[in-house]
């Protein structure tokens, strides 16, 4: 296997699930901040141009984080972060979907369209108009999910899962570009500085995030 690497939110939960698992896979560094990713011979290989991607012995590659984990996970099932069992599996899909459509997606656009603009300007569709909506969609959604957690130590009730990881890398690189958490969240941030304590938080973060001051 290879494994297409990069600076970003998305390849640091990558990493974070890869060191949780105890993996280790060889890497290619793909240059995100000069759009490699977005260009032949990258999008060769994975053609929605995102990263990571991971390109299996047979050559088949997969070009979606959360279709790399299910598959890993099936691989390498111990220990569990999606589920051990169909009941658990469905649980965390649930939650990371919520978390996906909720916040993370609200939070990255409110990104991409603003402060990100001059990077993804010509790299995807961006509506410039569109960005303090979507900050705020993702700051209200925030507040509805601190209520949901109250009393838990993780997304998912008693499971440390990839709903962690998703909403953690999202939130780390949120604070550096103007999308902190509210503090009256509590439980949010108490969750978050659990997460944050945890070894693969801190050797997920890419050796680029000094030099870019940004956390991915």
């Amino acid at each position: 296997m290879l494994l297409y690497n990069s600076f970003g939110p998305n390849p640091r939960a990558m990493r974070m699930f890869l060191a949780e698992k105890g993996l280790t896979i060889p890497t290619k560094e793909i240059d995100l901040m000069k759009a490699e990713n977005r260009r032949p011979p990258y999008t060769d290989r994975n053609p929605g141009g995102q990263l990571p991607a991971l390109e299996l012995d047979n050559g088949q590659c997969i070009g979606e984080t959360v279709a790399i984990w299910d598959y890993l996970e099936e691989k390498y099932p111990t220990p569990a972060l999606i589920g051990s069992t169909p009941e658990e599996r469905a649980e965390t899909h649930q939650w990371q979907r919520r978390v996906e459509l909720n916040i993370t997606e609200n939070v990255y656009n409110g990104f991409r369209f603003a402060e990100g603009l001059e990077l993804f300007k010509d790299r995807m569709p961006c509506e410039p108009e569109a960005a303090p909506g979507l900050k705020r969609i993702a700051q209200a959604r925030l507040k509805w999910l601190d209520s949901l957690i109250a009393g838990r130590e993780y997304i998912v009730p008693n499971r440390f899962t990839v709903a962690d990881i998703i909403l953690y890398c999202c939130l780390d690189f949120a604070a550096g570009v103007g999308q902190k958490i509210d503090p009256s969240l509590t439980n949010l941030n108490s969750w978050f500085r659990r997460i944050d304590g945890r070894p693969s938080a801190k050797a997920s973060l890419h050796p680029a995030s000094e030099k870019v001051k940004m956390k991915g």
